[in-house]
């Protein structure tokens, strides 16, 4: 209850402070349409397909407003809070489940008939908005982040490890595996196989059932798969594995240099390693990650309780989210589907130069139909910050891992208990 009061405490002074100009209701035009309003931010939903709902929904007018993703979240949670402003319709990034708890500021959708939807979606992907009771559900799935190993097949070839990504998925199955081969890749060649430790532990977390909340909001990150995960960061580093480079300018030259060997990472990478690395295209391979498929990022859609039209909107988001949009949306948006339905049809398939002509898909596609369900909980982001950052410090300042972990649990446990 505490955390709930202070969130709307919280939120209600930003949004007294930022305001939250340019929102409005739905309403009904002089014409007898429906007007609908909805949030998102840019390349979350296919504008295309934006443009398309009228034709599709002639008594809908439909006015879509693209906010800025770096204040998109605080944007929502003090429009909720203060009650009033809220669009009728909004995109939800991978922090949808943090909204669980104050699932009465949406429309259930199950009320509307989403159960019939359920078999089009991914499992785990559809019960990420799903309350733990099952009895709401808050969002429709947009896209998935589904994770594969990238690696580099000609520094693969030098070092005498396999290059071809059946051998690789086969050979580097697990983390250790891949750990001795970063080992091997070193001796031979002098390049590390991790960009940093802090994406080992995000990836190997990614792939869990289980990471910091069970479902009764209970902190167990003082040990399980995040303490495993922390440990696999930490032997990285202690091995010299990792390069330690920061998103950005920095990562960006390490990849085009050949500094990096591989990473683990979400299909939306793709387009950040081409635009990163130009001088390294056809070098490049995607293979499943050792360890196991995991999901990082991925979208969702719903509606909210200030909407006068939900039936309306319903139908609109239910047709967004169709299979048929889902597919066209990836081969215009590159957003990868949740819907499994559309992974085999040939428009999801293609010979890509970059990666030496290998359809990645076929690896992604089986990443997304085997990620675990897990639960991630209210606060998941921000006591996720305090590891990355614990992380940060061992990689970068030589904090003692030991003592770096010692000081994260005392933060999370002062967090936790505010």
């Amino acid at each position: 209850m505490k955390k709930i009061i202070s969130f709307l405490l919280v939120s209600i002074l930003v949004f007294a402070m930022t305001g939250c100009s340019g929102s409005s209701q739905s309403s009904s035009d002089g014409d007898g349409k429906v007007t609908l309003t909805l949030w998102y931010w840019n390349r979350s939903l296919d504008d295309e397909l934006l443009k398309k709902v009228e034709e599709e929904f002639p008594n809908i007018d439909l006015k879509p407003q693209k906010i800025d993703g770096a204040d998109y979240k605080t944007k929502l949670q003090t429009t909720l809070a203060a009650g009033s402003g809220a669009p009728d319709i909004v995109a939800l990034n991978d922090w949808a489940n943090e909204f669980l708890p104050y699932s009465d500021q949406f429309v259930n959708l199950l009320d509307y008939g989403a159960d019939e939807l359920k078999d089009q979606y991914l499992d785990w992907k559809w019960n990420y908005t799903l309350t733990p009771d099952k009895k709401t559900l808050i969002a429709l799935p947009i896209d998935t982040g589904p994770t594969a190993l990238f690696y580099r097949a000609d520094l693969f070839e030098k070092a005498g490890l396999p290059t071809e990504p059946a051998e690789v998925s086969a050979q580097l199955s697990t983390w250790e595996d891949y750990i001795k081969a970063g080992e091997k890749l070193k001796t031979e060649t002098g390049v590390k196989m991790f960009d940093s430790i802090n994406r080992v532990f995000t990836q190997y977390i990614s792939q869990s059932d289980s990471v910091y909340f069970d479902e009764k909001d209970n902190f167990i990150g003082d040990g399980g798969n995040v303490k495993k995960a922390w440990d696999m960061a930490i032997s990285v580093h202690e091995k010299g594995l990792a390069a330690n480079l920061v998103d950005g300018t920095e990562w960006n030259a390490g990849m085009n240099n050949g500094e990096i060997a591989s990473f683990i990472g979400a299909v939306w990478t793709k387009k950040i390693l081409e635009e990163a690395a130009p001088d390294t295209s056809g070098k490049w391979r995607v293979a499943r990650a050792p360890g196991g498929d995991g999901n990082n990022g991925g979208s969702f859609i719903g509606i909210t309780k200030a909407s006068k039209h939900p039936e309306e909107a319903y139908e609109v988001i239910k047709w967004l989210m169709s299979p048929e949009n889902q597919l066209q949306a990836y081969t215009t948006m590159d957003l990868f589907p949740s819907t499994p339905g559309v992974f085999d049809d040939p428009k999801m398939s293609s010979e890509e130069p970059f990666f030496g002509n290998q359809n990645t898909t076929e690896i992604f596609s089986q990443s997304a139909e085997n990620v675990k369900p897990r639960y991630f909980g209210p606060t998941y982001s921000t006591v996720n910050t305090m590891f990355l950052d614990q992380l940060t410090n061992v990689a970068n300042q030589d904090l003692d891992p030991d003592k770096a972990w010692e000081e994260v649990l005392k933060q999370v446990e002062k967090e936790l208990s505010r």
